[in-house]
Parts: structure tokens; C-alpha cells; sequence
């Protein structure tokens, strides 16, 4: 029951930052869902960064209860363990770093806290995306083509977002940067959920089988 309970963990973490991104983004008068990023909500002076780095906190702290919970479910299975290490790693960076490397508001130089910024979000898409290939390598052919689909998407929307990066800094418009980052973020947030459906039914057809041996003897 503890195991299902912190591999549910994997649904309830992106379900909150789903929350905080649209309470610290309603928040914010000004704020534009369509043309501005998530990672503007945060920004050092924002007047949504309170709310959204308050809720940001028990997002990631379920994100690597989450983590510990496939690392035990995955008993032998080395590239489950490998997934879960890296998960771990991806919600403690998060956690840890993220606050003390927030961008500056729109049209500020960004200079060295913006350069840490995407340091930050780099290493944390690279873990994000290793830790992604062991799962499909660890999951079946299924779970495989949806992790590619996924993979895909992110790389797409991501570089699309990213070239609008130097209109951000310079404060010129954006227009749908925040739906091209939203659909690139959000892509992997549904992934956290599927892999925590896709190991939660593991775990439930391993019990019966389990039960089932045992009524056997």
C-alpha cells in the first residue's frame, strides 16, 4: 500500500503544478497564459513568484516521493532503478536550485542569475531525457513509442520556445510562446502520469498473480 500510495505521488505532482502555474498566472493581472512562459511566473520581482515558488515546493517534494516509490517497486530491474535515481535527481535539483536561479522580468538583462537559469533547466531536461530512455528501454514497446512520441514533442516545442528567448530579454512581444512552452512542458508532466498509471497496474497484476500462486499451493 505505501509503494501505491508514493507511486501515486507520480499523478498528484504534476496535477499541483498544473495548479500553481494557473493560480500564480491568474494572479498576475497582466500576466498572458498565451504569450509569456511559465518561468516568468517565478521571475525575481514577479508578483506571482510568492504563490508560484510556495506551491512549487510540495509539487517536487511528491515529484521525488514519487521517485523513491519506482525505486522500490523496481526490485531487480536495473533500468527501473536507473529511471527512479535519475526522477530523484531531476525533482532534488528542482528543489534545491530552481528558487536561487529564477529569471529576470521580461526586458531586464537577464546577465549571470538568466545564464544560471538555463544552466539549470538544461542539466535538468538532460537528466529529464535519460531518465526517460531507460524507462522505455525498461517498459515494453508501448510505453516505448509513447516515451519517442513524447521525446519528439519536447524537442520540437522546445527549440520553437527557445528562439523566441532573445525577444524575452529584450521585452518585445511573443505572441503563443506560452502555448508552444505549455505544450512542450506539459508533455512530459502527462509522461510523470503515465508512468506512474503504467507501473501502478504493474504493481496491481503482480499482486493477483501473486495471490493467485499462493491459492495454487
Amino acid at each position: 500500500m505505501l509503494r501505491r500510495i508514493m507511486l501515486f505521488c507520480g499523478i498528484l505532482s504534476p496535477l499541483l503544478y498544473a495548479i500553481a502555474d494557473t493560480l500564480a498566472g491568474l494572479q498576475w493581472e497582466s500576466y498572458s497564459f498565451r504569450d509569456q512562459t511559465i518561468s516568468e511566473l517565478g521571475a525575481i520581482g514577479a508578483p506571482s513568484r510568492p504563490l508560484f515558488s510556495a506551491l512549487l515546493i510540495p509539487t517536487y517534494l511528491l515529484f521525488v516521493i514519487f521517485g523513491v516509490g519506482i525505486w522500490q517497486s523496481a526490485e531487480s530491474k536495473r533500468k527501473l532503478r536507473i529511471t527512479a535515481g535519475l526522477l530523484i535527481a531531476f525533482g532534488v535539483i528542482a528543489i534545491t536550485m530552481g528558487p536561487f536561479v529564477s529569471m529576470q522580468l521580461r526586458g531586464i538583462e537577464q546577465g549571470l542569475t538568466g545564464a544560471l537559469h538555463l544552466i539549470e533547466g538544461g542539466v535538468e531536461m538532460l537528466v529529464l531525457l535519460t531518465s526517460m530512455g531507460f524507462a522505455a528501454a525498461a517498459l515494453g514497446r508501448n510505453f516505448c513509442l509513447y516515451t519517442i512520441v513524447t521525446v519528439v514533442l519536447m524537442l520540437i516545442f522546445g527549440a520553437w520556445s527557445g528562439m523566441d528567448a532573445p525577444h524575452v530579454e529584450a521585452g518585445l512581444p511573443t505572441p503563443w510562446l506560452g502555448v508552444k512552452e505549455r505544450i512542450m512542458w506539459y508533455s512530459y508532466q502527462v509522461w510523470f502520469i503515465v508512468l506512474a498509471l503504467k507501473l501502478l497496474k504493474q504493481r496491481t497484476a503482480d499482486r493477483v498473480l501473486g495471490s493467485e500462486q499462493d491459492n495454487r499451493l
